[in-house]
């Protein structure tokens, strides 16, 4: 599956809520795991292809240590409005993944963490940040593994379907697939991109307790819209219970994520 039909374009409120859930229960640990697994170092250029609210540039701005330039990317203003915030002195750029408003051979790396897999065109994206790339620079992947690998999430989007239907089903599906490592290599080789190294891993997302977990899941994504109260409810409800296996000795929560990094350099 090469193309995704949702665009993920959220209110400044859920960008906010991103920025305070998501990003301390997971994505800063898994930033810190993908720049070190891209060897990023002092002196580079190195772009953030839908960034987010920025964790990965924050990330590397901090290794870099102000010996190099670097650029965090998304199509998502609200996003963009939360990232200048944290660190206004970071270069911040609305774009498009799929037309990148850079020259070519502009960066030593780019990374793209968790986001691969809401590109309407994700070969046009790699194709993109394969010609964005340095000679000799090198292009770093980071998404989600099967939702069939993913021991909490998959009874959790069960019981989003459950409660909220096809449509909340498909918006769910959208982050687990290109969870197939041998597809998503393929998909990387045909950009362009030669695959360096390739790594699964187990991730642990981590929240103060069931109901922030759905919280999260729910209000930092499109879903919130498309849902009544008493639906926002129900899945609240099943979803303690399904989520009650991945309790830590302290009370919160502690999900396995399955993750796959996958750096390449241009043939």
């Amino acid at each position: 599956m090469q193309k995704s039909a949702e665009t993920f374009q959220i209110p400044l409120a859920a960008a906010e809520a991103y920025e305070a859930t998501f990003v301390p229960a997971l994505f800063g640990e898994l930033a810190r795991h993908l720049v070190d697994f891209t060897g990023v170092a002092p002196g580079r250029s190195v772009l953030d292809v839908a960034c987010g609210t920025g964790i990965v540039a924050r990330t590397v701005a901090d290794r870099l240590n102000g010996g190099g330039r670097v650029v965090g990317l998304d199509l998502n203003e609200a996003m963009l409005t939360v990232a200048r915030r944290v660190r206004p002195e970071i270069e911040w750029r609305q774009g498009d993944a799929g037309n990148l408003p850079f020259a070519t051979g502009s960066f030593d790396a780019v990374l793209c963490q968790m986001a691969l897999m809401f590109f309407p065109d994700r070969g046009q994206s790699l194709g993109e940040m394969r010609r964005v790339v340095a000679s000799g620079g090198i292009v770093a992947i980071m998404v989600p593994g099967r939702l069939q690998s993913q021991p909490a999430y998959r009874p959790f989007i069960e019981v989003v379907a459950r409660h909220a239907g096809p449509d909340a089903l498909s918006l769910m599906s959208a982050y687990w697939v290109c969870g197939d490592l041998a597809e998503l290599t393929a998909l990387i080789e045909a950009a362009g991109l030669r695959v360096d190294r390739a790594q699964t891993s187990m991730g642990r997302v981590r929240f103060g307790s069931a109901d922030q977990f759905v919280t999260t899941e729910v209000e930092s994504t499109p879903l919130i819209e498309r849902i009544s109260a008493d639906t926002y409810e129900r899945i609240r409800e099943d979803g303690r219970e399904v989520l009650r296996p991945f309790t830590a000795p302290a009370g919160g929560i502690e999900a396995p994520l399955e993750v796959h990094i996958v750096t390449a350099r241009p043939r």
